[in-house]
């Protein structure tokens, strides 16, 4: 075969002609773009759909941003897993739940379609070899800490979200210890694939997509051992290629509020190619400012004890929330200074680094002294301390209805203040929400939401469920990208044009 020669520059915001293709490096039905947990699934489907399929990964090995993530995904309505540990749950409140939680530029219509189809979504997770250890984990972490099935992975006990939906736990994490979860979840991705015989391409980067005269995508030029290639897809490219967290350009462009978090979560082929790919070719970007950026403050999860403070020693949440709102309100206010003030029954946390990375800013003998340290305005902080202590003492937080189990009167002096703000040296980890939009079925969307004809997409390069970092649960994205990257695949293998 011959490789296709190209001069100049070739760049994924200005597609290919086909009248430019001189021969083709390769031909199948169906290219799917990344080996993460989207693209997994995506030719999954579609090669059980029939389909010939060829995966293109940029990387020497496939797992994406997947196979670094804790691996929760968002199940509920009554799975096997829930009901083993002991839970109920409906989709009903499922679906309400994540209503408000994927924020108020939410798909009402992918919701419901991941809501009432996720029960058998986790069935066929099973089927592809996941496991799940029927033991639910109740402490307030970031993740289970072993092997533990389920943990309440957001805000579904905190307020103003158990007023809206009965709450359960419904992060389902696979049978691995820790943070290990999403490369299990690879790992049985990639073994269910290779059962199937899907011809991976490693260390194949995408460059840009090929359109007839009719501005239909049939295919992409791609990078293999130094050499532009043209590969041929009749039935259609799925673009799985990750979000754009990486692109530093993108990033300041698109949501530059992000840019002053500290950690960029995504592996370094989330620079946004396919993104750019899909726009080339007429493809819509919406949501392109949202992300999720978390203020890990727990564990300890006797942190989340404490109240929260900025630098006028007010309260400002319900410190029982979800990393990702904290994290998310302290970025809105990035010249703000925010404080996590403890008594002394969780001092011996102060005797190794928190998760957080956060270092203490004061220590008083009483209030006053702490808040002297912490140059706050006089009584500011003791004013808020002897309030929340008074109505914490009754069971009750009337400003910010804290939970019972973390609502205790903080009286045990000496007291202790950690620094959270921004730019303190606490970690505050982020990643993007946005994407091209797509149809439910995966077809990428014009400007007009006119079908861009032969491209779909799932994963990060789509906006799909969550949309809003400040009402964000874990859980979300993994759920997102299997889900939608299956539909995308099934889509593609039936269009036989």
């Amino acid at each position: 075969m011959k490789v296709q020669a190209v001069s100049g520059k070739t760049l994924p915001t200005e597609p290919r002609e086909l009248s430019e293709v001189a021969d083709w490096f390769a031909e199948t039905d169906v290219v799917v773009v990344g080996l993460g947990a989207a693209g997994s699934c995506a030719a999954i489907e579609a090669a059980d759909a029939g389909a010939k399929v060829m995966v293109l990964e940029a990387g020497s090995v496939g797992g994406g941003t997947t196979a670094m993530a804790g691996g929760q995904i968002y199940f509920g309505g009554g799975t096997l897993l829930q009901s083993e540990c002991g839970f109920e749950d409906t989709l009903e409140d499922m679906y309400q739940f994540m209503v408000k939680s994927c924020g108020p530029n939410g798909d009402e219509e992918k919701i419901r379609l991941y809501v009432d189809n996720n029960l058998d979504h986790y069935q066929w997770l099973l089927d592809q070899g996941m496991e799940f250890k029927a033991e639910y984990y109740a402490e307030k972490y970031t993740n289970t800490p072993n092997d533990e099935g389920l943990i309440c992975s957001g805000n579904e006990y905190a307020y103003p979200y158990d007023t809206i939906a009965k709450p359960a736990p419904r992060g389902h994490k696979g049978k691995a210890h820790g943070e290990d979860g999403g490369a299990y979840l690879m790992r049985t991705l990639t073994a269910a694939l290779e059962k199937r015989q899907v011809l991976i391409s490693y260390e194949s980067r995408a460059l840009t997509l090929i359109q007839d005269d009719s501005k239909r995508v049939v295919g992409l030029v791609v990078r293999i051992d130094g050499e532009e290639r043209c590969i041929k897809a009749a039935q259609g490219v799925i673009l799985c290629a990750g979000g754009f967290i990486m692109n530093d350009e993108m990033v300041k462009n698109h949501a530059p509020r992000l840019a002053k978090a500290s950690l960029p979560l995504g592996n370094p082929n989330d620079n946004g190619v396919g993104l750019r790919m899909g726009q080339g070719v007429g493809g819509s970007l919406i949501g392109m400012s949202e992300g999720f950026v978390a203020l890990p403050f727990y564990p300890p999860s006797s942190f989340v004890d404490g109240i929260i403070v900025n630098g006028k020693g007010q309260r400002v949440i319900n410190e029982d929330s979800y990393q990702g709102v904290v994290g998310d309100l302290i970025l809105n206010a990035p010249d703000e200074k925010f404080y996590l003030v403890i008594d002394s029954r969780n001092f011996e946390a102060l005797e190794k680094p928190p998760l957080g990375g956060f270092g203490v800013a004061g220590v008083g003998e009483t209030i006053e002294e702490l808040e002297e340290e912490l140059n706050m305005p006089a009584r500011s902080l003791s004013h808020t301390l002897e309030q929340f202590n008074f109505h914490a003492a009754e069971g009750n937080d009337p400003l910010f209805h804290k939970r019972k189990p973390y609502l205790k009167p903080l009286n045990e002096a000496p007291y202790a203040a950690f620094d959270i703000s921004i730019n303190s040296g606490a970690y505050f980890p982020v990643f993007t929400f946005g994407g091209l939009n797509t149809q439910p079925t995966g077809e990428v969307l014009t400007e007009d939401r006119q079908v861009v004809t032969g491209l779909y997409a799932a994963g990060r390069n789509t906006c799909g469920l969550p949309r809003s970092g400040a009402t964000y649960s874990s859980g979300f994205s993994i759920g997102d990208a299997t889900f939608f990257g299956r539909l995308a695949g099934k889509t593609a293998a039936q269009n036989t044009k």
